[in-house]
Parts: C-alpha cells; structure tokens; sequence
C-alpha cells in the first residue's frame, strides 16, 4: 500500500495546519492510520491515531486538545488538523498505516508496517 501524505509548512504560533494522508490500497479501508512527528536530534514520537474499525481517536498528551484526527472512508482520506500550533510542534510529520496491528501498540513506530514520505511543519515564534 501506498501513503500519500499532503500538508505542512510554516505557521507562526498559535496558528492552524492541516495535513492529509491517502491511502492507496487495493484492499478495502479501513486501516489503522496514525501520525508521527520527529523533531531534529530527537526520536520518532506518536502524535495520533484513528483506529480501523471504530474510528475512534486516539492522541498523545502533548497534543490532545489541540489537534483533531478524522477520516474520510470514502475518500481514503485522514486528516490531521492542528490547531494552537506551538514551536515545539516543528518537526517532520510522517504518516504510518497497519491493518494488524493490535490497539496496545498504536503509539509504536514498529508496530506500522507502512510509512508515507515525511512533510515539514514549522512553527514559529
């Protein structure tokens, strides 16, 4: 499968971004799809996930709140919107989809086995 992700750039502090990912696959939706973020020097960290079946939400602490993950089955389409955007969110944003994998791994990078190219987010001051 495929991952298609759009969005990023650079917003000043306390602004708003929206970032997209497509999933490209001959097999029906749904899929796990999550985000993960890494800033320079640091590791890969969860940001938030929208499971398969349920399409319930999942975030992590840092931006629970602020951003909102949603989908769009017919589109084959998630979104990530951020709003509040602060410094600390600058990093590079990947998107990651599984169909196997089980909820107690949603936040571990290797518990995705496909990754869509990474698109920049840069907040700044």
């Amino acid at each position: 499968v495929q991952l298609q992700a759009s969005g990023g750039g650079l917003v000043q502090a306390g602004g708003s971004l929206r970032l997209s990912c497509t999933t490209a696959s001959p097999t029906n939706y749904p899929w796990t799809v999550a985000r993960f973020r890494q800033a320079p020097g640091k590791e890969r960290e969860f940001v938030a996930a929208i499971w398969r079946s349920t399409g319930g939400p999942y975030y992590a602490d840092s931006v629970r709140g602020r951003f909102v993950i949603s989908r769009d089955n017919a589109k084959r389409t998630t979104f990530l919107q951020m709003n509040s955007l602060e410094p600390e969110d600058t990093a590079v944003y990947y998107c990651a989809a599984d169909r196997t994998l089980i909820l107690s791994t949603m936040h571990k990078v290797t518990a995705y086995n496909y990754w869509g190219q990474g698109t920049l987010v840069t907040v700044s001051s």
